[in-house]
Order: C-alpha cells, then structure tokens, then sequence
C-alpha cells in the first residue's frame, strides 16, 4: 500500500473545544484523506479532549490514529511519539488549539516536490491576539537561508518537514525541556536541510490564542524561561560556529526571550529572582553577545542587557521603571554621537561602558528621531506659497548645534500613515533646501529642547504633502507631513467664484477621506452643481449622479 503523502502529529493536552476545530480543520484538508495521515497522541487531557479524539479515530479510522499516555509537562513527549508513529513522507506539525486553511497540506506538498524543499514554511497567522511575525510571509521564496531571512524570528515546529531528512539526523524535541522544545527541533532542521521555501501566498496555518491563557508557554515563570533560553541558544551555539551566521540566528534570542524577561513586571519580581535573572542574562551575554550583536540591538535593550550584565539589578529595576511611567529619556549630544540618559550612565560605581547609552542611529518606541516628539506641522498662506512651521520637541541636553531641518516635496511615503520616522541610510542623499531654524529654546513642559523651524512650499507642489528632514547627532530621519485634512488654500476658496466639488470616502483604515478640486464648465458640471447645493432634500440622488459625473470626466 502507498504511504501517505504527509503525517500530522498533533500533540494533545487540554484543549476543548479548540481541538474540535482543529481536527475538523485537518479531515477537511483538500489533498484528500488517501493521501493523509493524521497522528494525535493524548497526553493525559482531563476536559473530554481523549473522548473527543476517540470518535474522529472511530469516524476516520484509515486516516485518524490516537495514542492515549500519562501527562509529560510538556509537548516534546507526545511528539515524539507520533513522529516515531509516522509514515508519510512528509511530517507536520499542529497545534491541537490551532487550525490549517483547507488547501494548506495539498499546496505545500506540491511546493516541495516542486523545488525539491526539504522544509516549506507556510503562511501564518494570529488568531484571538496571538501575535505571528510576519516578516517572513512577504513573497514566495523557494530557496531561503536560515541566516540571511526572517526565519530565526519563526522556529516554530509548524512546518512541512521531509521526513527522511528528520530520520537521517534522528531529529526529536528534548522532553526535559517545558518551555520552547521545538526549537531546538527546528533550528537543527534549518540548519541540516538542503533546501527551505516559504509559501507566502495561501493561509496555511491560524495560530489561535486560548481564550483562558492556558498555554504552556504564557504559564511558565521567568526563571523557567530563561533556564529554557539558555538551552535552546547552547544547542544552536553547538550547530553554527561563532561568527555571523552564529549572530543571525542567536540574535532572535536577544531581541525576543531574552528582552521579554527584562520589561515592566521585572522591578516587582522578588529581588532573589531578579538578582538570578541578571545573573543568568550576564552568562549568556558573556558567552554569546559579541559586539555585532551588541551594536545591532537598540539603545533600550541594550542598556538594560548592560546593566544585567554589571549586576547593577537595582539600577536596572529604576530604569525600568522610570521608562514605563515616563517614556523615553532624555539624550545627550555631544557632537555627532548621543547618549541615552538613563540610570547608571557614566556612574564609576556601575562601571558600564558609554557604547551601551549610546544611541546608533535607531529610533526609539514613541519618539522620532534621537528622543525627538513630532509636536506639530502648521501651514499657513502667504501669497501663492504655504508657509509650514514644524514644532519639534527634541529630549536632549548639551550641544544643540548638529540639529538641523530641510524639506522636499514629493511623492509621500508609504509610511505617511504612521507616526514616527523612518531612518535614512547613509547612502541615501538628503535634500539640500534648508529651511529657517527660527527658534531653540527650553522646553516648557519637561526635559529637553524645542525647535521651531519654518520652511517655505509651493503651493502647487504641496497637494499630498511634504516630507521632513531632521539631523540629530549626525543621522538623518524623514518626517512625513500631510497636507490632507489641513486647511489648505484649495479649501479656502470655496464659497468664492471658482466653483469646486468635493468627494468624501472611508479609506481601508477606516478613515473619512474628504478631496476638493476644481470644476471646469465642461459638460455642465457647475449647473448640476448648483442644483445639487439649491436641493439638499435630494441631497442622495444628486450624490449618486455627481458619482457618475465623476467617473466620466476621470
């Protein structure tokens, strides 16, 4: 008999009624039962999850198989049973809360016997909340690297596996590890496999939150986690030599496991846990932090793996604190270089190294560039010009000499949406249109210096927007500012001898856009027009034919 196509081991502990939608969801599969195996081993559930696997087994019984066991803590355990059970010639991975997109194994195992993939990584994403790194699912890709790609920010076990490349290395999950047993799993099979794609283009996988927070993962305390880091990043350590590929894939641990056990719940911990915490950080630091690593993490981060790695737990508890009820601190310039000031800089008794505050050209959460609130962009008319006057408050002391603001007009970025600032590579040029750096003066309401600066736009290059640049401490970050929603002189001269018509529509965002412009006197725009604003009883009808007009003279 023809082995199946793929295996689905589903490890099972608890999941009611998650796992009912997840079975339902794997029967479904498109590629067809015949070419489906579905292995689902139950770990010693107590809510009706061993009952509810017993009746897909008696419903299905060619493709469903169940194995009952005593609770392991974990899931490495009924993993590995169901892996040892499997005979397909691939191998998947899913969570019993979680659920496949219909055509998910039918399109993966055709990608990988289209590009001779060993691992094919599909689509996924967050059910309930549950947070799924995107990065990775922008295009199709049928050859990626485990140290040039997102990857080591997805090292979940969901995954199309090539089964003999699992049976070759005698890949297993570690069964004495609670919290993060699939990476070890996956991390080996990135590193072994020949060929790794990625299936961007389909939903393959939800990854649901539980409503009850009942995962492993979100239980574990912080001493568990980081013993279970400290694990995971030794057996990756013993795959990849030191050096950067070492780097790319150790630094998902830095930025992720280990930042996480360093946020705002850390200066309530009891001080026994946060002395080991820092303890812990400070070895794994020493062991794999190298100044690469160091310098690719940003300045917040890095400070208080800094002060971790000092020993400094009460410095670093007031950093933290200070920064959940305060925000960002202030920095300080000291010619083309600035500081971070947070506790413990240049303090003999910490001891640590001024490159740990220094801020490398990153932004920082909530501010633009270097600290810097982007408080406000005014326009205002003179003559056939805009004048737009940018008030920014930048958190800083010291030498405000190196800052500097210019503009351009433009196409506006994708990023206009969003507040904030988008760095620019130093390969990128700038605009070379300074505006007037009118005023630097003491911030009124707190820490730190504002500057106003005005800078002329013509008019008629001024219809989307303009885009800011500001140098701080020898980097340069690009402010967009609309001018949409603002009064602009098109919008003023409504009501005056120039007729104009108006479009209003909610965005993809949600948001009303409201658009005026000219009406020319061509095929009777300024009659219907007239009409329209003399009759607002029929203020519906006239909309739907001023639409039509719309689209007839576009």
């Amino acid at each position: 008999m023809r082995p199946p196509d793929v295996t689905v081991v589903v490890a099972v502990y608890n999941t009611m009624p998650y796992l009912t939608e997840c079975l339902n969801s794997l029967v479904a599969q498109s590629i067809g039962l015949d070419r489906l195996e579905v292995i689902a081993v139950d770990d010693g559930s107590t809510d009706g999850s061993g009952p509810e696997l017993d009746r897909f087994a008696a419903t299905y019984p060619d493709t469903v198989t169940v194995l009952h066991q005593a609770n392991s803590g974990g899931p490495a355990a009924p993993s590995n049973r169901g892996l040892e059970r499997a005979t397909g010639r691939f191998v998947f991975f899913v969570g019993s809360d979680d659920r496949l997109g219909d055509q998910a194994l039918e399109r993966l195992v055709a990608y990988a016997d289209e590009h001779g993939s060993d691992i094919v990584v599909g689509r996924a994403v967050g059910v309930n909340g549950r947070y799924v790194h995107q990065k990775l699912y922008e295009r199709n890709a049928p050859d990626i690297s485990l140290y040039d790609s997102p990857l080591p920010f997805t090292l979940a076990n969901t995954k199309l596996f090539r089964r003999s490349l699992v049976e070759e290395y005698g890949l297993r999950f570690p069964e004495d590890l609670p919290v993060g047993s699939d990476q070890p799993f996956t991390i080996e099979a990135c590193v072994r496999a020949r060929r790794i794609s990625v299936l961007a283009d389909y939903i393959c996988y939800y990854a649901v939150k539980r409503g009850d927070a009942s995962n492993i993962t979100y239980r574990a305390d912080h001493l568990s986690r980081l013993r279970c880091t400290a694990r995971i990043m030794a057996h990756a350590a013993g795959l990849v030599e030191a050096g950067p590929r070492r780097d790319a894939l150790l630094s998902r641990h830095f930025t992720w496991e280990l930042s996480k056990l360093l946020l705002a719940d850390f200066p309530a911990l009891p001080a026994v846990t946060r002395k080991s915490l820092c303890e812990g950080i400070a070895e794994l630091l020493d062991a794999y932090y190298t100044d690469a690593l160091r310098e690719g993490t940003g300045v917040r981060r890095r400070v208080r793996f800094g002060l971790a790695r000092q020993g400094a737990v009460d410095v670093l508890s007031r950093a933290i604190a200070d920064e959940t009820r305060q925000g960002a601190p202030p920095f300080l310039l000291e010619g083309d270089r600035a500081f971070a000031l947070y506790p413990g800089f240049r303090d003999r008794a910490v001891g640590l190294d001024d490159r740990y505050y220094e801020v490398l050209g990153e932004t920082v959460a909530g501010r633009l560039a270097a600290g810097t609130v982007f408080e406000s962009a005014d326009w205002e008319q003179h003559g056939e010009d805009l004048g737009l006057t940018v008030r920014l408050r930048l958190k800083v002391t010291g030498d405000t000499s190196s800052v500097t603001v210019a503009l351009a007009q433009g196409a506006m970025p994708q990023s206009a949406d969003r507040p904030g600032a988008r760095r620019l590579p130093p390969t990128q040029p700038r605009p070379s249109s300074p505006g007037d750096l009118t005023a630097t003066e003491a911030a009124q309401d707190g820490p730190g210096t504002r500057v106003l600066a005005r800078l002329p736009v013509p008019a008629a290059k001024a219809k989307k927007g303009a885009r800011v640049y500001l140098d701080v401490a020898g980097r340069t970050y690009e402010i967009p500012v609309r001018t949409e929603g603002r009064p602009m002189p098109l919008a003023r001269r409504w009501g005056e001898a120039e007729p104009h018509r108006v479009a209003a529509w909610p965005n993809s965002k949600g948001r009303l856009v409201i658009t005026t412009a000219p009406l020319t006197e061509r095929g009777g725009w300024v009659t219907r027009l007239s009409r329209a604003l003399g009759s607002l009883g029929s203020l519906g009808s006239e909309r739907k034919s001023l639409g039509s007009e719309r689209k007839r003279s576009g």
